[in-house]
């Protein structure tokens, strides 16, 4: 003689069908937007996204290829804070991509513009006058490395993400 089926397993049965249909697309999105290559500092991964691929063409013609990559400039140097600064770049990409809502050209956010400051000034202190760090926080945060070495990382920007 069979069971009756009770509310509470038509529940758990949902549940589970959920919870796989839930983990199967999720892990379909994850290896067909080749997740595991942004735990690496391959520049690379940072292309899987074709608007990308301006600063990419860039990069490798900048005087600064073959010193640092996307991650060393674009990201904290320090372990925990770099893989939090990826986890929100990656969620804040991946919305943008998917609902088509990003600005083009594409720009960088206020907050990684003082991460890559930050890194500037860590990898080029012993260049880097005292007298002109003080003048820079005199006139302010507008103040920035790139204002006048805008092309050192990415070169001229041509084309798509750059000037017309």
């Amino acid at each position: 003689m069979s069971r009756p089926v009770t509310s509470r397993q038509t529940l758990a049965t949902i549940a589970a069908v959920l919870l796989g249909v839930l983990v199967g697309v999720g892990g379909f999105t994850f290896q067909y937007g080749e997740g595991l290559s942004y735990f690496s500092k391959d520049p690379a991964a940072c292309m899987n996204c074709h608007i990308m691929e301006p600063q990419f063409a860039s990069w490798q013609k900048s005087s600064h290829h073959t010193v640092a990559t996307c991650v060393d400039c674009h990201l904290p140097h320090d372990f925990f804070a770099k893989y939090v600064a990826k986890a929100e770049n990656g969620y804040n990409h991946s919305k943008a991509f998917t609902f088509q809502s990003f600005h083009e050209p594409i720009t960088i956010t206020d907050k990684n513009s003082r991460i890559l400051e930050r890194n500037c000034l860590e990898c080029h202190q012993e260049i880097v006058d005292s007298l002109m760090l003080k003048t820079n926080r005199h006139h302010g945060e507008g103040m920035r490395c790139v204002r006048c070495h805008h092309s050192v990382g990415h070169g001229e920007m041509v084309g798509l993400g750059g000037p017309e």
